[in-house]
């Protein structure tokens, strides 16, 4: 079966590039273009099953080329945005998007939504896909983990964790945008051992992972300390 063409348009090319290494295996054929103007051409003169659509671009807005592109084609379009409030997705959703989705957000949930919008497109088709990807990346701006493979890069970099801190860092992105307790990151970690409540190892351990992201303590931190509750990931729309 024949690959299922997408255009992604985002003038983040990292992004852009996990997102197109995550689908080619599944079947998925992912061009890319990096400014509204250029996305809303290729869009309108090449043929695609579906169109990611980020709102923050270059030149003309999300919400422009979004304009543009329903008065000339019906072609499924899932919006992908690190602006997540209900308004900007009612808008988006009204003006003619199939889907919004955060830009924090599991590559699972992403294929998820694709196949449902190009399911509700007519003569649209998905690809058989392989079973030999099954984990989900999670995404949190520069940050790429890789559940299956205990794997974590920030900003193309591989970070070598220990296995407490990779678990506690997997558990911050899944939850990103959530104040996680002590306790909680603790209970997420610490399969092996018991841990008293009031156990401040967890300290630590975030310490340990700030230095290897390579925050700065003068910089807004991907995680953030909220006094007297615990952690949580920033999204990337805030730091």
């Amino acid at each position: 079966m024949p690959d299922v063409r997408l255009l992604m348009v985002d003038d983040d090319v990292k992004l852009c590039r996990l997102v197109k290494d995550y689908l080619k295996p599944l079947g998925y054929e992912v061009a890319t273009s990096h400014t509204g103007l250029e996305g809303l051409e290729r869009a309108l003169r090449e043929p695609f099953q579906a169109v990611i659509l980020d709102l923050m671009l270059p030149g003309i807005d999300g919400y422009e080329v979004l304009r543009r592109l329903r008065a000339k084609s019906e072609i499924p379009v899932l919006m992908l945005t690190g602006q997540g409030d209900e308004a900007d997705r009612i808008v988006g959703l009204e003006m003619g998007a199939d889907d919004y989705l955060p830009k924090t957000f599991s590559t699972r949930e992403l294929l998820a939504r694709l196949r449902a919008v190009l399911r509700r497109s007519p003569g649209a088709s998905t690809p058989a896909e392989p079973q030999a990807r099954a984990a989900e990346l999670v995404i949190v701006g520069e940050l790429c983990i890789d559940p299956a493979a205990r794997r974590a890069v920030f900003n193309s970099v591989p970070l070598a964790l220990t296995k407490i801190e990779f678990d506690l860092v997997l558990a911050l992105a899944r939850g990103c945008g959530r104040v996680q307790s002590r306790e909680q990151l603790l209970s997420a970690a610490g399969n092996d051992r018991e841990f008293d409540v009031f156990d401040r190892s967890i300290d630590v351990h975030v310490a340990s992972l700030r230095k290897k992201i390579g925050e700065t303590p003068s910089a807004r931190s991907y995680i953030e300390t909220v006094r007297g509750v615990g952690y949580l990931m920033n999204w990337p729309d805030r730091l």
